[in-house]
């Protein structure tokens, strides 16, 4: 977005920060925490602690630091290190191979943990990461110049307090918050050490999982979502509370260092983001925005590392299933593409109203070699205009293509109207006056770019670069006297999804930030689906759901809040790919006075569609 990391904040909500339209790469974001780096409050930098068992810290963890260490408000004042006898960097004694079996046979509980201990194995040395989230990177020379604290902390059982002496150190330093990154479970005294309290992670949602390990029985309850928590710990467990939530989308098969990757990188920038927050807005903003607790829906009270029997039962089925499914396509000689197609019917100038029904919609069929997807339509008088995503498969690439819509919603020539030289889809088409213009994704060009049409329908002419970075399907919308921008940023290292709100007076911006960004942090509802539509109870906004896979089905959320200090909207119907016959996902609908139009996969051989 461009220059994202340097938005302009101030204590007043109703200042709106903008979004400057520098295109420098140094400006560009890359990742969701660009956007919280650069702080223009006149509050003093925030202190921060931080606590870690050693300087070794997890990948991710390590770039939450660096994001720290390069903002422009935020001062780590100490760090607080477990001490400990042996460090864990110091090689293992040299023992022979019998030795060592000996005395992994002897440790207690060796015949229940020897499945769990043989998975972890195999799946730390075959499950194949890039650029893994949990992988130990030694950090001395990022926490180089920070004061640095040992300490020995009193233990009972997993519980954690701190001798008299440590907190002394500690509350000497004026803390306003403690980053929790090491240690067990912390009780006493440390929680309140710090002006706004500990801040540490759950990896896995507090409603449904609490113990562990981490996203590992997501996977085994066949859970398509692996939630994550910002919390302030609290002297209670699993009670803290809670500053933010995401939802991301859990990874099929057996590989629990798969499926921690969209999890961790994904909710990465939510310390940072809180810290802006607090220097940005102060500490009431964040508790206002806290998340409620909810009752707990966990299949059991607290989860542990599961037995050998637990992990036989798992395993054995999962990799016998996809043996089948292997078997079944080498003798069925079997190679389906799954295949876009688009769909369309007529409204008879009925009303939108919610809950829709999908039926009678009649399918639109693409040449060979092609498919259409993403359409969108737009009425100039009494014709209506069909554009959409044509994807060729030799190119691997779409561009956007348009065509007219007789009376029946038969569609007439097909012509190319916008060819970037990239990938190009989701064509946001939409009117401002007399003006006409396009806000298609074009995420592999560097970001959104706003396009006008010189002549309307088959001439495009960028006129504006909106946002710089990883932005994917933005919405645009007009709504009491403003322009109203979603705009769904994907962090490239795990694929997360966070869907910002952004509002202007005019479709060329400036684009203000909006206080309650992220508006959503769930893989369900985070990327959009189309137009934002009107019924007799206000506006809707759909949205496609990406936990079970890609736009594996759409969603319809009404706005119950919308102004430029708030935002809320709730759920109020859910399509799934069920509506037709073969459908393996559905994700994009859209309307205009005479025509509907959605969109589905369907699983076909690959020699006819390529």
């Amino acid at each position: 977005m461009g220059r994202l990391e340097s938005i302009g904040r101030n204590n007043a909500v109703d200042a709106a920060p903008t979004v400057p339209s520098d295109t420098s790469p140094r400006n560009a974001m890359q990742r969701l925490s660009d956007l919280y780096i650069h702080s223009e409050s006149a509050a003093t930098p925030i202190r921060v602690g931080l606590l870690v068992d050693n300087d070794v810290l997890l990948r991710s963890f390590a770039e939450i630091v660096r994001d720290m260490r390069r903002s422009n408000f935020v001062s780590i004042e100490l760090v607080v290190m477990h001490q400990q006898a042996t460090p864990p960097t110091a090689p293992p004694a040299h023992r022979s191979m019998v030795a060592r079996i000996w005395a992994t046979m002897r440790r207690p509980n060796f015949f229940r943990d020897l499945g769990w201990d043989l998975y972890s194995r195999m799946d730390a040395r075959f499950g194949t990461v890039e650029n893994d989230p949990v992988a130990p990177e030694p950090c001395a020379d990022l926490l180089a110049g920070i004061d640095t604290l040992h300490v020995v902390p009193i233990t009972k059982g997993f519980v954690h307090r701190f001798p008299d002496d440590a907190m002394e150190a500690i509350r000497a330093r004026n803390l306003d918050v403690i980053i929790r990154f090491g240690f067990n479970i912390l009780r006493g005294e440390i929680l309140d050490a710090a002006r706004f309290g500990v801040w540490s992670f759950h990896h896995g949602d507090n409603d449904q999982y609490r113990g562990g390990p981490a996203h590992f029985w997501e996977m085994v309850e066949g859970n398509p979502l692996s939630g994550v928590i910002l919390q302030v710990l609290t002297d209670e467990l699993d009670a803290g509370r809670v500053l933010a939530k995401g939802h991301f989308a859990t990874a099929a098969g057996l590989s629990l260092k798969r499926n921690r990757v969209q999890p961790y990188w994904g909710s990465m920038h939510m310390v940072l983001q809180k810290l802006w927050e607090l220097h940005t807005y102060g500490w009431k903003h964040l508790q206002d925005g806290q998340i409620p607790p909810a009752p707990y829906t966990g299949k059991r009270k607290i989860y542990r590392r599961p037995t050998t029997i637990e992990m036989v039962r798992w395993v054995v089925p999962t990799v016998a299933a996809k043996a089948m499914r292997k078997l079944q396509r080498a003798f069925t000689g079997a190679d389906l593409t799954d295949h876009w197609r688009m769909a369309i019917r007529p409204t008879a100038a009925a009303p939108f109203r919610i809950p829709v029904d999908m039926a009678r919609f009649t399918w639109i069929e693409s040449p060979h070699g092609h498919f259409y997807a993403d359409p969108f339509l737009f009425e100039d008088g009494n014709t209506t205009h069909l554009f959409f995503e044509d994807y060729a498969y030799a190119q691997g690439r779409a561009v956007i293509a348009h065509a007219e819509l007789d009376d029946r919603g038969n569609m007439g020539a097909v012509r190319t109207v916008l060819d970037t030289g990239t990938h190009a889809s989701y064509p946001c088409v939409f009117a401002d006056d007399e003006s006409i213009y396009m806000l298609p994704e074009t995420i592999q060009a560097g970001g959104v770019r706003l396009y006008k049409a010189q002549p309307f329908p088959h001439t495009w002419t960028n006129v504006a670069d909106i946002l710089h970075g990883p932005v994917v399907d933005s919405t645009i919308f007009r709504e009491a006297g403003r322009w109203w921008l979603f705009a769904t940023v994907r962090d490239p290292r795990g694929r997360g999804l966070a869907l910002c709100l952004f509002w202007a007076d005019t479709p060329s911006g400036p684009w203000l930030y909006h206080p309650k960004n992220p508006i959503s942090l769930d893989i369900r509802r985070a990327r959009g689906a189309g137009h934002v539509l009107r019924d007799d109870l206000g506006l809707i906004r759909p949205s496609q759901d990406c936990s079970a896979r890609y736009g594996s089905s759409f969603e319809f959320n009404r706005i119950v809040r919308l102004s430029t200090d708030d935002y809320g909207e709730e759920l109020v119907q859910r399509i799934e790919p069920t509506w037709a016959q073969g459908l393996v996902t559905t994700h994009t609908f859209n309307r205009v006075t005479r025509f509907e139009v959605t969109d589905g996969q369907v699983s076909r051989p690959t020699r006819t569609v390529r």
